[in-house]
């Protein structure tokens, strides 16, 4: 089987960001698959160009047996919304031509957000007469009305009708939350699969402290208790939140709050830092995902969060999932399906999304108690290893895609 992915925000293990396709991807081709993706040269994360110079295309193969093919893209997706939706639609447009080159695909994975390249995804499933497996990582335009990012109302029902579009003229419908599966089918999906979000378990080690972590970063964090968010910087995450729970900490001098990664909103977050004098907040650059062991394991807790939005209660983030393969305790200030998911592994603290007060004192009780964080990390990653491994979910999703080529 031969599978095309489109994917705009493609992260390979030595990028920093998603990668969920990567180690997807990578299990397909150990099943004996073959794996072609057709992603962009800039990095969604960053905003960044992987190069000096943005090529038309660029070709890379691996030692993997994943070729993966990165078409022009407009890079200017930090500007603004309009330049967003210019970086969007160049490269539905670049990928088209470029995914036209590829031969003999037996099936077209297409994945939103963006929902752009959806029609990318769906137009070469057509004219290569071959499935189209359309995935929902998050439930866009939703999310960007919600939170206002997507305010012009021609916009938003055109929008809405490339949705129902792309949900109607998919072969099958993958989500990645349960959260999810109401929304596709009002919005007319048929076919629908749960393949949620996990983590790959050996990537994490549990035992390991980090300390080279630690000692590579001098920032004082050496004996120091360690809460960790890693992630996105964007205006979702709600991490002025996390600065004010940080603010109320600052007396309780063993406690540093690290955030690793980056993001649109990150120079801001640094400003705002710098104006409340927070001497226990720390900014890093993003890594790479194989190197994100190393960071979880400097970690005494990790922290998730997102804007009290009513949608976002629908949404399974990677990042919860890793926190707890690495065996790190979970501050979780996001409410919904995920909550259920770290209440039922006993595996970190729930407070209520934009109350900064409550994740000043999440944060403080597991700073006074060693013994809980590892209690609550050993049983979050037991329920990862048993429901949530990588390599269970991607066998269920080949299982998907060759009943998807090979009907009965």
């Amino acid at each position: 089987m031969h599978v095309l992915i489109i994917h705009q925000a493609f992260a390979a293990l030595d990028e920093p960001g998603g990668t969920r396709h990567h180690e997807m991807a990578r299990h397909l081709v150990k099943k004996g698959h073959r794996v072609t993706i057709v992603t962009s040269p800039v990095s969604y994360l960053t905003g960044r160009a992987k190069g000096d110079q943005i090529p038309f295309i660029k070709k890379e193969a691996n030692d993997e047996g994943i070729t993966v093919l990165r078409s022009y893209t407009y890079a200017a997706i930090h500007r603004s919304f309009a330049h967003r939706i210019f970086s969007f639609l160049s490269f539905m447009l670049s990928s088209f031509i470029v995914a036209m080159s590829v031969n003999d695909v037996d099936l077209v994975w297409g994945t939103s957000p963006p929902i752009f390249q959806g029609v990318t995804a769906w137009a070469i499933s057509r004219l290569k007469r071959s499935p189209f497996l359309f995935e929902v990582r998050d439930l866009w335009p939703a999310f960007a009305i919600e939170v206002g990012v997507l305010r012009n109302p021609i916009l938003i029902r055109a929008s809405e009708w490339l949705e129902r579009f792309l949900y109607r003229h998919a072969d099958m419908i993958v989500v990645n939350s349960p959260g999810f599966i109401e929304h596709v089918m009002k919005k007319g999906a048929k076919h629908i699969e749960l393949v949620p979000n996990g983590s790959d378990t050996g990537m994490f080690h549990p035992q390991d402290k980090g300390i080279k972590f630690r000692l590579d970063h001098d920032i004082g964090l050496k004996d120091s208790f360690v809460a960790l968010y890693a992630g996105a910087h964007g205006m979702s995450n709600d991490l002025n939140v996390l600065l004010d729970a940080a603010e109320k900490l600052q007396h309780q001098k063993d406690i540093k709050i690290v955030l690793l990664g980056d993001g649109k909103d990150k120079p801001s977050l640094m400003s705002c830092a710098i104006e409340k004098n927070l001497t226990n907040v720390y900014f890093l650059p993003p890594i790479p995902k194989n190197q994100m062991s190393q960071a979880l394991a400097a970690a005494d807790a990790c922290i998730a969060i997102l804007k009290p939005i009513p949608l976002y209660a629908t949404v399974y983030p990677n990042k919860v999932f890793d926190y707890m393969a690495a065996g790190r305790p979970v501050v979780l200030a996001i409410d919904g399906v995920i909550r259920e998911v770290v209440e039922d592994s006993e595996g970190g603290i729930f407070v209520a999304p934009g109350n900064a007060d409550a994740l000043a004192n999440a944060i403080k009780q597991l700073s006074s108690d060693p013994d809980l964080c590892i209690k609550m990390g050993s049983q979050g990653r037991k329920h990862i290893e048993k429901y949530f491994d990588r390599q269970l979910l991607a066998d269920k999703l080949i299982k998907i895609m060759e009943e998807l080529i090979t009907p009965e």
